[in-house]
């Protein structure tokens, strides 16, 4: 076993420990990203067509900006001069955006507004009204679209235009469709020239009913949400394209089935077509077409891919240049994500890069379209860079220090913003030029922990059950660690696709409640499993069909490593995990019975089968296709093996894993006559936030400190 160990902070003598702050459960919960936060550069954005930049004071009340070159800031504006101005009196600067080197848009509320702060001049944009959502404001920021309720409008000066007028609830338009899967984040998209807007549609009109209950009124009411079940009826997607001048609309639908996905939705810099990939109820083939954007008539089909498996695109197609339509795609075909330049035939000019690591997405292109600028992980999983390639796959590293970055491109490549921490630096914001280079540090966030009792954090690496895969491990110390002295365990688990817990960032990945649950005595132990985010086609795709199964076995090894540490107490090992993380926590307790003495399990899965369609069938197929593989991972089926204690948490609101997932297993509990504890949270959603959240962590982790003795 190879391990790696980092200090996550300089440990001092006993005495000096004594003499630091003790962490609070409040803190560690509500301040990790507020007091207790490393400091950065809030609302960073780049002026264009300058080497000037622009960011607030931490309480976005002030605009300040400054030149590449020039080391001294200079003040752009405040809120009290802006509502002098305005004549309106402005709290806060929300959502701004630059779009000319003299002027931003702002909101404030539903009122967006257009200021020159150096003519010292402004006027309202546009005022909404209270029940707009999914806001989305054209390319040359002149107009505005927005969604009520089910409809889709745009406001022309002060004009509210319909789009739609579906009376039918069950038609929905411009939202997210397919339950935010495959990349979907929103409904609403201008075309290059803002001559139409295309939108998602879905017709849920099939789809079933779920019942959420409303305690806050008097009676009880009911709240019906649609929530597609694995192999029930879905949801019915369109495409449509909406033409400012002729007011009319043009609706595409999927060619094959009409419960088939509509995703990855993308303009030609023209305007003249769509790209659209449709994707097959059984997630396991994908068609990249092209639509006349005038009539919605189907063009032709770029290309189509198949796995056994799955397919998942998440990105549309990109476009380097507005002269042409040639184009780039990311595909895992390979086993990895990777950069795939085609023309506008369908026809492969160039695999661009050929990296056996993740490409997440790609956030422009510089050069005059000559090199695009993309996100991956790099040599390492844990990390998240930034490269550049060029159309003839040239591919360069922009961010060469390993860790976590967010990157921002300036004057079309020549510098970039650049934000990041690591194992070891709490967070740096600083200028970079053309190659990588630091021109200027902005900011040096500090260690705001270094003033607690706060012990280490060791980052280390096993091996899965197949003896040959790597996994990541993540293990928290108490300060006052003592290796001759033997300790508790928690472990905490999510394991479940999409998601990694173990990042090469400050913190490593973990909240601050663990940090407090270690200064309890603890030790707090992750393994990110095969089945996780980051790790490439193979290492997520082993899952399929058989959720639970490897990612309790690789589970499992790192409890078998655990036990080689002479000051783990074997006797004394608990378990937490929320969603799958719930799911994992619960089969972990039930069909490894005895493993852990103690198990939390908030909102999990209990039977998939009770999940929703687009990720359950991506992983499991439908349950008419894989009833053994449902059987299998239903928890309902093991409740006679209840070894320690085990606590079930679940919001009553929650619309991602319905309450029918713990509601289903405690009546098993209780046909077998097997005691449980469970607790709800009322008229929360899938998770427990804001103050409420305390609680729900005292609850959880006061039930492990009185059951796991």
């Amino acid at each position: 076993m190879k391990f790696f160990v980092f200090n996550s902070l300089i440990l001092f003598s006993t005495i000096l420990f004594s003499q630091k702050k003790e962490l609070t459960l409040s803190d560690a919960v509500l301040q990790q990203y507020r007091s207790l936060a490393p400091e950065k550069l809030y609302g960073f954005s780049w002026i264009p067509e300058t080497s000037t930049y622009s960011y607030f004071d931490n309480k976005f009340s002030i605009i300040y900006s400054s030149k590449v070159g020039d080391f001294s800031p200079k003040k752009v504006t405040d809120t009290k001069e802006i509502s002098e101005i305005l004549k309106t009196e402005i709290r806060f600067i929300g959502g701004l955006k630059w779009f000319s080197k003299e002027q931003f848009i702002f909101n404030n509320g539903n009122k967006y507004f257009v200021f020159n702060p150096f003519k010292k001049e402004g006027k309202l944009f546009f005022e909404l009204d209270e029940k707009a959502e999914n806001i989305t404001i054209d390319n040359k920021n002149k107009l505005i679209a927005f969604t009520k309720e089910n409809n889709l409008f745009y406001l022309d000066d002060t004009n509210q235009i319909s789009i739609t007028n579906n009376l039918n609830k069950s038609i929905v338009s411009g939202q997210h469709i397919a339950r935010n899967e495959f990349g979907i984040s929103k409904g609403i998209f201008w075309s290059a020239k803002n001559s139409k807007i295309a939108f998602y549609q879905k017709d849920q009109s099939e789809v079933a009913d779920y019942p959420l209950l409303d305690i806050e009124t008097i009676p009880g009411s009911l709240n019906s949400i649609k929530y597609p079940m694995a192999g029930q009826a879905s949801e019915k997607p369109k495409v449509g394209v909406y033409d400012l001048k002729s007011k009319k609309t043009v609706f595409i639908s999927p060619r094959n089935k009409s419960d088939d996905y509509l995703t990855n939705l993308a303009w030609t810099p023209d305007e003249k077509f769509l790209v659209v990939v449709e994707i097959n109820r059984e997630q396991n083939h994908f068609w990249l077409n092209v639509y006349d954007a005038e009539n919605g008539a189907f063009v032709k089909t770029l290309f189509d891919e198949k796995n056994e498996k799955w397919v998942e695109p998440e990105n549309p197609v990109f476009f380097p240049s507005n002269s042409n339509n040639d184009f780039i795609w990311i595909s895992q075909k390979d086993g990895f994500n990777n950069l795939y330049y085609y023309d506008w035939n369908g026809k492969l000019k160039l695999q661009l890069t050929k990296n056996k690591f993740v490409t997440k997405n790609i956030i422009g292109s510089i050069n005059n379209g000559k090199e695009i600028v993309f996100s991956a992980t790099g040599s390492s999983p844990l990390d998240f860079k930034y490269f550049a390639v060029s159309l003839k796959g040239r591919q360069r590293e922009i961010t060469n220090i390993s860790g976590n970055h967010t990157l921002t491109i300036g004057l079309d490549g020549k510098y970039f913003f650049d934000e990041y921490s690591n194992h070891s630096e709490p967070s740096i914001s600083q200028i970079l030029d053309a190659n990588g280079k630091v021109l200027k540090e902005l900011v040096k966030g500090q260690n705001k922990l270094a003033e607690y009792a706060i012990g280490e954090t060791e980052i280390g690496q096993i091996k899965a059950n197949d003896g040959v895969t790597t996994l990541y491990t993540r293990l928290i110390k108490p300060s006052h660690f003592d290796p001759s002295k033997k300790y508790p365990v928690m472990v905490y688990v999510y394991g479940g696709p999409h998601a990694q817990m173990i990042q090469n960032e400050w913190l490593d990945g973990s909240n601050l409640w663990m940090h407090w649950m270690a200064e309890k005595g603890y030790l707090v132990f992750t393994v990110d499993n095969r089945g996780s985010s980051n790790r490439g086609f193979e290492f997520e795709s082993v899952i399929h069909r058989q959720l639970g199964t490897i990612e309790m076995e690789d589970q499992l090894a790192g409890i078998k490593y655990l036990k080689s540490l002479k000051f783990v107490d074997t006797n004394r090992l608990a378990i937490h995990g929320w969603s799958f993380g719930g799911f994992m926590t619960t089969s972990m307790m039930l069909r490894n019975a005895g493993v852990f003495k103690v198990g939390v399990a908030g909102g999990p899965v209990t039977d998939w089968k009770f999940y929703e369609i687009m990720y359950g069938e991506r992983y499991m197929d439908m349950p008419n296709e894989n009833p053994k593989g449902y059987e299998k991972a239903s928890l309902l089926n093991y409740v006679k093996n209840l070894k320690g204690d085990l606590l079930l948490i679940h919001g009553t609101a929650d619309d991602v894993v319905v309450m029918q997932h713990n509601y289903a297993l405690i009546k098993k509990f209780v046909e077998a006559g097997v005691q449980v504890d469970f607790f709800p949270y009322p008229m929360h959603k899938h998770n427990v936030m804001g103050r409420d959240r305390v609680h729900l962590m005292e609850k959880v982790l006061t039930y492990i400190l009185e059951n796991n003795k």
